[in-house]
């Protein structure tokens, strides 16, 4: 069951870490409970970059984590960017002598209990996805709450006045590994291997990515038909409803249907490629799932601009178009963006930090492109897989975001588009993938993004 703040009032509280989700939890119970002491676990490095000054208030503990460590708390709010794998022999031992970890989505739910609650997850899209749900309610005149990975935590809403009509809350893995709660949706956009370094194993990450689909949890699944893996996972489910299945809605190439009625041409919005497609039936699934016809609500989709960091164009200099997908953290994601393009004028910058992720299945099925720019830790990994393959792509191996562009500067001499989709995630080089998307603007000639996501929080 999920746990209410009151159950915390007379028991010793403990946040561990202090990314955006634990600094959002400390804000959170100072606010809630402005005379009490809290636990501050962090790394001495961690602890390092922050300044708490002489904060009676919070005592900051930079011990290893251990069963002693956590023992001295009785709750523990852990952030989930923190993997509980390697912990899991010393939390075990912490449990036995009283320690409850919990976290922050779990306390949210906790307040909410019975709210219209629709929670996104999915290797890719589901922040589009999330940011389509929310703008598809909001059309129908529904105060909606979007909030979640998508950038604004949910500690951060926790009380809101007035209430929402519905919440689109957008669920990482590391999230839902650890998730307590019952919400009314769950949906499921794909899967496909992803955060191994985080998670262990494929195996593994399946399973935590689909632990809300489990019986008792969500009063509805809503899964992706067109994703054999996914729908074997979910094979003996039976709460259950689809997308991307005839009779249902579902994409065909850039459009969108419903049985075979044509609802919606992506040619009609900001949006590209057929993997949007997908994620507007899935969106128009989801609202139609709490009852409400999403037809008349199509017409919003005409002002719905992609979110930053998604095939987004940054614009063109010198007769070559530079776009931005730096979002794109796996090999298949980078396939998708190449695909929605469906240009062989066009060069490729791919490579990032190594998760371990295969590139096998890329490397046999990139088309015919001007060029790849391969960049990053896993670059010896790529090029591997590229050999293996026998491609025919003309590639370059290169240190740094400056040399990649320019390298596919020289590899488009009379124009044509160049295209960041990395396949990777950032860390072996920037602390996350706007930072590298910045870069990748700066390195072409232009101003920073403007990284804000439209539409978070409660509206």
């Amino acid at each position: 069951m999920a746990l209410h703040l009151d159950s915390l009032r007379l028991r010793k509280v403990a946040v561990w870490g202090y990314g955006a989700e634990g600094q959002a939890a400390l804000r959170l119970l100072r606010a809630y409970f402005p005379d009490k002491k809290f636990g501050l676990i962090l790394d001495a490095d961690e602890a390092a970059r922050w300044e708490f000054g002489n904060d009676p208030m919070i005592e900051v503990v930079t011990d290893p984590p251990s069963a002693g460590t956590f023992g001295q708390f009785q709750y523990i709010i852990k952030s989930p960017g923190i993997s509980p794998y390697p912990h899991r022999k010393a939390m075990e031992w912490a449990g036995f002598r009283g320690t409850r970890f919990i976290s922050g989505t779990s306390l949210w739910f906790g307040h909410h209990p019975r709210d219209k609650t629709a929670v996104i997850t999915g290797t890719k899209g589901k922040s589009t996805t999330s940011a389509l749900t929310a703008a598809l309610l909001r059309a129908s005149g529904a105060r909606v709450g979007l909030a979640g990975n998508i950038g604004l935590p949910l500690l951060d809403v926790i009380a809101v006045d007035p209430p929402a009509d519905y919440w689109v809350i957008e669920l990482s893995s590391y999230q839902a590994a650890d998730f307590v709660g019952h919400p009314a949706i769950f949906a499921v956009l794909n899967l496909s291997p992803e955060h191994l370094d985080w998670h262990g194993d494929v195996e593994t990450y399946y399973n935590d990515k689909l632990r809300l689909a489990a019986p008792g949890v969500a009063d509805l699944v809503i899964a992706n038909a067109g994703d054999a893996t996914l729908m074997s996972r979910l094979a003996g489910i039976e709460h259950k409803t689809v997308f991307n299945h005839r009779g249902f809605w579902h994409a065909r190439g850039a459009t969108v249907w419903y049985d075979d009625a044509c609802v919606v041409d992506l040619a009609q919005t900001a949006l590209r490629g057929e993997h949007n497609a997908g994620n507007v039936a899935a969106a128009l699934t989801i609202v139609e799932s709490f009852g409400i016809d999403p037809r008349p609500l199509v017409p919003a989709l005409a002002s719905f601009q992609p979110l930053p960091h998604r095939l987004t164009t940054i614009g063109s200099r010198d007769g070559i178009e530079y776009i931005d997908d730096s979002i794109a953290t796996t090999p298949a994601a980078t396939l998708a963006a190449i695909r929605a393009l469906d240009r062989s004028d066009l060069v490729v910058i791919v490579g990032g930090f190594d998760r371990g992720v295969d590139w096998a299945a890329f490397a046999a099925s990139v088309p015919k492109l001007n060029g790849l720019v391969v960049t990053g830790q896993n670059a010896g990994r790529i090029l591997t897989a590229l050999s293996a393959a026998n491609h025919s792509v003309p590639t370059r191996q290169v240190a740094d975001m400056e040399a990649a562009v320019a390298a596919a500067q020289s590899m488009l001499p009379t124009g044509g588009v160049t295209l960041l989709s990395p396949g990777a995630p950032s860390f072996d080089q920037y602390p996350n993938y706007a930072a590298r998307g910045q870069a990748f603007a700066v390195a072409a000639g232009f101003e920073p993004i403007d990284d804000r996501v439209a539409g978070i929080g409660v509206f």
